[in-house]
């Protein structure tokens, strides 16, 4: 009979076939894929595995080395970045007094 912890299914079952008969191994399972913090996407070029064994890899293997590499996708990282230049832009002209209006067309009369 197997142990009681062995029961649940929080580790997979390997099947490892010996010459004499099949052998059951119990193994951790794999940690689920990373998502991104503000859509939910799936992380492409984030590390994948035990803790162990993504702890081994070296820095730039375990996560993209750009500004918030690791946490979120390329998308929302982009659309984060333009909206808080933008906010800037509006702050520093609301700051000077200049207000900066492209639609209206100047004429000298």
């Amino acid at each position: 009979m197997v142990r009681g912890n062995k029961r649940s299914r929080t580790l997979r079952r390997v099947y490892v076939k010996t010459p004499s008969k099949t052998v059951i191994h119990y193994r951790k399972r794999k940690p689920a894929k990373p998502q991104c913090g503000s859509c939910g996407e799936v992380l492409k070029g984030v590390a994948r595995g035990l803790k162990a064994q993504v702890h081994k890899l070296s820095k730039t293997q375990r996560r993209p080395e750009r500004p918030y590499g690791g946490v979120l996708c390329t998308r929302c990282m982009r659309r984060y970045f333009t909206e808080k230049a933008r906010k800037y832009t509006q702050f520093s002209s609301e700051k000077t007094g200049v207000i900066r209006n492209q639609n209206t067309i100047e004429s000298d009369e």
